[in-house]
């Protein structure tokens, strides 16, 4: 079983900067997992925002490229999403998940078996 925890939520003012943090633990959590960002508006479907595999390579949705930034420690088990240049569409809740999948598709939800409960994220106008 593997432990997923995020925090690092909150309110901020459109154009701000946010940064996510997850926890990861478990026996049988290892640095082979895939980790990734998930969020869910209110009405709206659970899309991915960014996603890392085991071996770094990042993926992000093409609606935060180039103000989000993913990142993992895997000596603390921890991964990150820098969130700038934040703007109202981004709020949402932000998921993280884990799951152990070496495959290609790691920014598709069907990779994760593991998820955190959830953090909110306000941007206000």
């Amino acid at each position: 079983q593997v432990q997923v925890v995020e925090s690092g939520g909150g309110l901020v003012q459109a154009g701000g900067s946010l940064r996510l943090s997850c926890a990861a633990s478990g026996r049988t959590f290892s640095m082979y997992y895939a980790m990734g960002w998930f969020r869910q508006a209110p009405g709206k479907e659970r899309d991915v925002v960014a996603a890392v595999n085991w071996s770094g390579s990042p993926y992000y949705a093409d609606s935060v490229k180039g103000r989000f930034t993913i990142s993992r420690d895997n000596a603390k088990n921890m991964v990150y999403l820098q969130m700038n240049s934040l703007k109202p569409e981004d709020t949402a809740v932000y998921y993280c998940a884990a799951g152990p999948y070496s495959g290609s598709y790691y920014y598709t939800a069907a990779a994760y078996d593991y998820w955190g409960q959830g953090t909110q994220v306000t941007v206000s106008s």
